[in-house]
């Protein structure tokens, strides 16, 4: 285990590149053969606006980057945070306390905050108005989401006290998972209910994918369903119910445009305010 900590601190942005284009391909073509939904629609012309967003968060997170080394080198340099307040000799019980802390305030919390708060919102709906969900939806952020969730990861890393070896290892694994639960891919019922009592499984993040109230408002978990469970936010819906998008925001022509999707938060705090 601690060899692993330390290929994820020696990491290099190519390597954790691969890794973001590796899950997406990996899970495109298992959409091509057992499809969750039958998507009438151009793929590739689909996942234009949604790959030009990922751009944006990737950009996002290299501008920001030394701000997680700085805060993951002061846990450890003054022994802050849960990891450091257990002090356990098992590397192993250190990675999972680690994972689920980051998983907690650095995921599942930011995504609560952004459905209950409007001002973000108006940010987050930019993720939500993708009317064919696939895996390249997972990375569907606006730059300011991007941000917000890059400020809750910061601060996940104070309260986990997760060295940087650690906090690659989530965000590489918070990628995958986002692309696995995104993906349109059918998983037998029992295999992804059994799935869905420890990670996100497709069949759950699908249900907040809904275009409806409250299903909209449930799931929020990225790695970890447990939050879910934990917190009351767990919700079920049968596949032939689901429908993608907002019932507010249904223009799938605009939906469908990285212009548009870029200034829609600009145009809803303008409509809100005025």
């Amino acid at each position: 285990m601690e060899k692993l900590l330390l290929i994820f601190e020696n990491i290099s942005s190519l390597n954790r590149a691969l890794i973001i284009v590796s899950g997406i391909t990996l899970f495109w073509v298992i959409e091509g053969i057992v499809p969750f939904k039958f998507l009438n629609y151009k793929k590739w012309k689909h996942s234009i606006p949604n790959f030009l967003l990922t751009l944006t968060t990737i950009i996002v997170n290299f501008f920001f980057a030394f701000l997680l080394v700085f805060a993951a080198d002061w846990t450890n340099e003054n022994n802050f945070g849960v990891i450091n307040l257990v002090n356990s000799s098992s590397t192993l019980i250190s990675i999972i306390l680690g994972l689920l802390v980051l998983d907690l305030i650095g995921a599942y919390l930011p995504h609560l905050v952004q459905h209950k708060v409007k001002f973000l919102w108006y940010i987050h709906i930019v993720h939500h108005t993708d009317h064919k969900v696939d895996t390249t939806t997972a990375n569907r952020h606006h730059p300011f989401e991007s941000v917000v969730r890059f400020v809750f990861t910061f601060i996940g890393i104070f309260v986990s006290g997760a060295p940087i070896g650690l906090v690659l290892m989530y965000q590489s694994l918070s990628v995958i998972a986002s692309q696995f639960n995104h993906a349109n891919i059918q998983i037998s019922n029992k295999v992804d209910k059994l799935l869905s009592y420890v990670i996100v499984s497709p069949n759950m993040h699908k249900v907040h994918h809904h275009f409806e109230l409250p299903y909209t408002d449930s799931n929020y978990g990225n790695i970890f369903s447990i939050w879910d469970r934990i917190f009351g936010t767990y919700m079920e819906l049968s596949k032939d119910k689901i429908t993608y998008g907002v019932d507010t925001d249904l223009d799938e022509i605009q939906n469908s445009k990285f212009t548009s999707l870029i200034k829609r938060p600009f145009k809803k705090w303008y409509n809100h305010f005025n």
